[in-house]
Parts: structure tokens; C-alpha cells; sequence
């Protein structure tokens, strides 16, 4: 089984899902923009203010909606990619202790046991280091870097991590508890950097002419 299907497929997705989500809201953006000039327009027997406040109100309203849609949206992604990472982990983590896979009816020989071993080794593809990167940059890409927004994908990483126990039908291998804080760690240190970069004054600039 090719372990490096799932990330291109996974990495595939939430490329096409920004691309998307990107486009959507440029056209979003410009119906917003041409609802409002048409209202404008057509307003000829009210003031300006009447006529822009009624269709700003609704738009404000759709963009609400299409926000929260968008935010779920999101979490559901990520929550999804880290359940199908820490499955594959756990897949193989058994494989590695010669164990049968619960997921696949997979006989483990000598060659596919090594490789297991390769891959769940501290720098192989589903070591903690990478496995725990990869959920960190799915998490920063579907944000937008946004700290606020951070702290909700913090949330569907632990949505993420409990579907994925509750699939392997109780505590996920070792493997994953430790790529699971290695994880909250990275999440743990973003927020202090950010924290301290709000508390940083900014450095005034030597070429600003008073």
C-alpha cells in the first residue's frame, strides 16, 4: 500500500478546497460590491443613507452565514485529515510490531515489517515529527495563519483525535499520544508568539520625517 497516497490526496484536497474557497469569495465579494451600487442607483426618491443601509443590513447578514459556513467548513476538513493521519499511523505502528492491521487484511512479512519500522522510526514519513508537521501546516493553511481562527483548528485537531480513537475502537498506539502532544505543542507555542508579538511595541522608523 502506497502510505504517500493519502497526503497527496489529502494535500490535493485542501489545495483545491483554498483555491475555491478563494475564488468563492472573490465572487462574493464583487456581487456584494454590485448589489450595493445597483441599490444606490435605483434609489431615486430616498436618501442616500435609506437606500444603502436596507441592502448593506442583508448583505452583512449573508456574509455572516457564508463566514460560519466557511469556519465549519474548515474545522470538518482538518478534523477529517487528522483522523485519517492517525489511523494510518496506528496502521503502521502494527505493522511495524508485526501485527495484523485492523483496517486492511494484510499479511505482515519480513520486507513490509521494515518498511513499517522505516516509517514509524523519529524521522521516517509516520514518525512524530512529521506526522505532527503535517497536521500543524494542514491547520495553518486551512486558517490563513490567522490566530483567531488557530484556535479553532486547535479544536478540530482534537475532534480529529478523538474520531480517530473512537475508529480504532479505543487509545490509539503510543506513537500517536506522542504525536498528539507534539501537536498541542506546536499549537501551544503559535499562540505564544503571537501573544508576545501583540505585547512587542512596533520600532519606530529611522527614515519617518517628523
Amino acid at each position: 500500500m502506497n502510505v504517500n497516497g493519502l497526503t497527496n490526496s489529502v494535500s490535493g484536497t485542501y489545495t483545491s478546497y483554498a483555491a475555491n474557497t478563494k475564488e468563492a469569495k472573490n465572487e462574493n465579494v464583487t456581487a456584494d460590491v454590485t448589489n450595493q451600487e445597483a441599490a444606490v442607483y435605483e434609489a431615486s426618491a430616498k436618501t442616500a443613507t435609506e437606500a444603502s443601509s436596507k441592502p448593506s443590513a442583508a448583505n452583512n447578514a449573508q456574509l455572516i452565514e457564508k463566514l460560519k459556513a466557511d469556519a465549519e467548513m474548515r474545522t470538518k476538513q482538518l478534523s477529517d485529515i487528522v483522523q485519517k493521519l492517525l489511523t494510518k499511523q496506528g496502521t503502521a505502528y502494527n505493522r511495524a510490531n508485526g501485527l495484523k492491521s485492523l483496517f486492511e487484511d494484510l499479511v505482515v512479512d519480513d520486507a513490509t515489517r521494515a518498511q513499517a519500522q522505516a516509517d514509524i522510526a523519529e524521522d521516517g514519513y509516520w514518525g512524530v515529527t512529521q506526522t505532527s508537521e503535517r497536521i500543524f501546516d494542514f491547520a495553518m493553511a486551512l486558517s490563513g495563519g490567522d490566530a483567531d481562527k488557530m484556535e479553532e483548528m486547535r479544536d478540530a485537531f482534537l475532534k480529529g483525535f478523538k474520531k480517530a480513537e473512537e475508529m480504532w475502537g479505543g487509545k490509539l498506539p503510543e506513537i500517536s499520544q506522542n504525536t498528539y502532544d507534539a501537536v498541542v505543542k506546536k499549537f501551544d507555542d503559535y499562540a505564544e508568539e503571537q501573544k508576545q508579538n501583540a505585547a512587542t511595541p512596533a520600532e519606530p522608523d529611522a527614515n519617518k520625517v517628523f
